[in-house]
């Protein structure tokens, strides 16, 4: 929860990725909020009532999962609406002539884009596609999975043209994106 309230204000695509993980955390608790609890949240530092919030938080999550029906696989809602945002906000960046880097950029991802979606699901939109590349790169290293130079090197690319997205949607949230 904290860490989520920090990235969320610094990285938009840092905070949708870790958010990925907490949805994950909760799968492997098997959405039990004692269990979150107890074998979670208590082997952290924090203050007693850091922990309440802790718990309230995932609480609240799990909630929210269930309500979802996203229990088993998929994405809570408020992160769903948080990949539309950027979607509808790249969309926007490419169709604006203000935007030639990332542009650029998008180009260049794009190869790299259409090949996922040949291997993973096609009804996805690209910004999804980009973050599903991401984080399974780094559940593969969490692993300590080996990853393949050409994965690599897409996931760089995805990396920088995402940080650029995720960039300029912090500048939008704060009313410093001109884009006409």
């Amino acid at each position: 929860m904290f860490i989520s309230q920090e990235l969320r204000k610094k990285s938009i695509a840092e905070y949708l990725l870790y958010m990925w993980q907490i949805e994950d955390i909760i799968r492997a608790y098997g959405c039990s909020l004692s269990r979150i609890k107890h074998e979670y949240i208590d082997r952290f530092d924090y203050t007693e009532e850091q922990k309440e919030e802790m718990t309230d938080w995932y609480g609240n999550l799990i909630t929210m999962m269930n309500t979802e029906g996203c229990r088993e696989k998929g994405h809570l809602q408020i992160n769903k609406i948080v990949i539309q945002q950027l979607s509808e906000l790249s969309s926007t960046l490419l169709a604006s002539p203000k935007f030639p880097f990332y542009n650029s950029e998008y180009y260049r991802v794009l190869p790299f884009i259409v090949e996922l979606r040949k291997r993973g699901a096609k009804d996805e939109n690209e910004i999804e596609t980009c973050f599903n590349a991401l984080y399974g790169v780094m559940m593969l290293r969490l692993q300590k999975k080996t990853v393949s130079p050409d994965t690599e090197h897409a996931i760089k690319e995805i990396t920088t043209f995402i940080g650029m997205l995720s960039d300029y949607y912090l500048q939008d949230k704060k009313g410093e994106l001109e884009l006409e």
